[in-house]
Parts: C-alpha cells; sequence; structure tokens
C-alpha cells in the first residue's frame, strides 16, 4: 500500500508513530472477589427477619438449575416450611392486555393500606426464539415497586412452565415464612399456565374486558370452571353499559356450570384499574370467598389436596429429568430416533424398547 508520506517530495515530513491504543480493561481496576455464599441456617436467618436481599438470593436459588444451588435451596425450603402457611394466596389471570399488571398495582396498594404486608411473583414468557424473558413487570407496577411493604418477583417462564411453576410454589413458601401475608400469583395468560397456577393458590380471580367482541366466544369452560371471582376491568367512560352488558353475560354463563367443589358461588363484577373504580368492592369479594371456605373447611382441604398434587408433580419432573439425562438413554434414543425417522421402527415399539432399557438400568 502506498503512503504519501513516503514520497521524496515530503522527505521532510516527520511522522510520529501514535498513540498506544489504551487497555480496554481499566489497569487501576481491582478484581471484585464474591461474597460467600452463606449457609442454609444464615439464609434462613435473614429470611425470618423479612430481610429482603437475604429472600432474593434464596429465591435465586430456587430458580437456579446448579445442583450445588438446588441442594441449598431444598434445605432453605425444608427449614421455612414451619414458618409457611399464613398468607392468603390469589392467582390472577386474563388474556394479554386485560390490564394485570395495572390491576395487581391497585389491588396491591388496596390490600398493604389495610396492613400487611405483599408478595407478587409474576410468570413472565419466555421467547420460544431466543429464550430470554423481558421480566418488566415491575415497570408496569410503578407504584407497588416502590412500596416498602411489597416484594415484587418476575420469573422467567424459559419454555418450561412446569419447572417455573414449582419453583414459584417453594417461592411462596419463602414469602410467607418472611412474613408476607398476602401472595398475589400472576400468570402468563395463555396455554396451561392457569391451570398450574390454579394449584398453588387459594383464591383465583378472572381478569375480563368488555366491548372486544369476545365476551361469549372468550368463556373456556376450564378457564371459568377454575375461577373463584371474575372482574371486567375498564368499566369507565363510555364502557361502563358495555362492561354491565359482559357482566349479565357472564353471570348467565356461570349458571350452566355445576356448584364448585368449595360450594361457593363465583361473583361478576365491574371495575377500573386505571380509575381506581371498584376497588374496594373487588376485595370485599376475595374477603368473603375466605370467610366461607374456611367456615366450612374446604381451604384446609384445598391446601392438602395442592400439597398432594405438587409432590407427584416433582416426582413426575424428577423422573423425566433422570430419562433424558442418562448418557446411555441419550445414545440409544439417537439410534431409536433414526430407526422411527426412517419407517424401520413404529413410535410405540420404539418407545417401549427405550423404556425396558432404562428399566434395566436401574
Amino acid at each position: 500500500m502506498q503512503h504519501i508520506e513516503n514520497d521524496p517530495a515530503y522527505s521532510g515530513l516527520t511522522v510520529n508513530s501514535g498513540v498506544a491504543q489504551p487497555p480496554v480493561v481499566n489497569p487501576y481496576l481491582k478484581p471484585r472477589r464474591r461474597k460467600p455464599l452463606p449457609s442454609a441456617s444464615e439464609m434462613v436467618e435473614g429470611i425470618l427477619k423479612g430481610d429482603v436481599t437475604t429472600l432474593s438470593r434464596a429465591v435465586t436459588l430456587v430458580e437456579s438449575l446448579s445442583p450445588a444451588h438446588q441442594a441449598v435451596a431444598q434445605e432453605i425450603i425444608e427449614k421455612c416450611l414451619p414458618y409457611s402457611g399464613n398468607s392468603r394466596r390469589i392467582g390472577i389471570t386474563g388474556v394479554p392486555g386485560a390490564g394485570k399488571s395495572t390491576s395487581i398495582d391497585v389491588f396491591g396498594l388496596h390490600v398493604l393500606n389495610k396492613g400487611g404486608k405483599l408478595a407478587v411473583l409474576a410468570i413472565d414468557p419466555s421467547s420460544e426464539r431466543t429464550k430470554g424473558s423481558i421480566l418488566g413487570d415491575k415497570t408496569r407496577m410503578e407504584k407497588l415497586s416502590t412500596h416498602p411493604g411489597a416484594f415484587i418477583r418476575p420469573s422467567p417462564s424459559a419454555g418450561s412452565l412446569g419447572g417455573v411453576a414449582r419453583k414459584t410454589r417453594e417461592t411462596i413458601v419463602l414469602c410467607e415464612a418472611a412474613g408476607y401475608d398476602n401472595i398475589f400469583v400472576e400468570t402468563v395468560g395463555v396455554g396451561q399456565s392457569e391451570t398450574a397456577v390454579h394449584s398453588m393458590v387459594d383464591f383465583f380471580l378472572l381478569i375480563q374486558l368488555a366491548g372486544t367482541g369476545d365476551e361469549l366466544q372468550g368463556i373456556k369452560r376450564g378457564i371459568m370452571e377454575m375461577a373463584d371471582g371474575i372482574v371486567i376491568n375498564k368499566a369507565d367512560g363510555d364502557n361502563i353499559d358495555r362492561a354491565r352488558l359482559a357482566q349479565a353475560q357472564f353471570r348467565s354463563a356461570l349458571h350452566l356450570f355445576p356448584t364448585p367443589e368449595s360450594g361457593w358461588s363465583p361473583e361478576v363484577l365491574t371495575y377500573s384499574g386505571y380509575y381506581e373504580l371498584g376497588i374496594p368492592e373487588v376485595w370485599d369479594m376475595i374477603d368473603r370467598y375466605f370467610d366461607f371456605v374456611k367456615a366450612n373447611g374446604f381451604f384446609d382441604r384445598k391446601r392438602a389436596g395442592q400439597a398432594r398434587y405438587w409432590m407427584y408433580e416433582t416426582i413426575d419432573e424428577q423422573l423425566r429429568n433422570n430419562f433424558y439425562r442418562n448418557p446411555q438413554v441419550e445414545q440409544r434414543l439417537a439410534s431409536l430416533e433414526q430407526q422411527v425417522l426412517s419407517n424401520t421402527r413404529s413410535s410405540f415399539t420404539a418407545a417401549r424398547d427405550i423404556l425396558d432399557f432404562y428399566a434395566s438400568l436401574r
């Protein structure tokens, strides 16, 4: 490459070598040493004192995939278990755009103003392509996020709803041990998340919208049967009449379903999360529900049934993980998969073959 400064006509020109590129990392920066992880007993002590930092670290351990972290997390949960169970667990679901986060913000403030502490556990949907999550629920709960009595923890679904649901249930135990007497669990609002959340809460609140043209079409038998209460958001301004019409339609639809096991007849109310209208009425409904189910014994029966359900769910998850992470199974599974793809083996005989092989390894 020819440089103009090398031309004889510029023999009197002096070219300096230039300035050396500074290092990317500050040479005066001392490497930070990670603080050693506190013992399980120390973390339990901090949780019982209500220390938010310790609680957050414990939840991080629960969500970690590291076997070492999982071992510590399970020890913490076992030690916190005697101090749990003293909260009201409320699941909140609804289609995207129904105003779940805004509603949780105003519902939460209403609860905190009555006294006590509130934990909000939000299951955030992860991208199927990148597996990432925004985890931006705090930005949509502006008032709660700055309240000293509130703890907000979004968790990524990361493509495994069953796994994150189990971790959310374990997080509930930690929050209750830390003194949070009200737990809100927000679902992603799609797929099977409602079923998972319903299996860990005491009251299941369904948020609906009016005036979208799908009031009756949006009534799905499964979600309607799970709901203990239905609230129609954005009942303000010109939308009040549409909200009342939707309220009447939902009430009529509920009469088509059999009486829930709890004996409680789900109520349908209207409110506005944005303008904070009808919030006390919604919470009064929830208060009446808890008084009702505690009086007839359903509250304790449901809690016991949920504990049994999650025991079997955990067994299923552990069996599945042990099966697919076995190196010998992985190798044989790849071979059987090729046989199935080439139509030399049926899917059913291949499945029976690999299960028999796995059983012989035990």
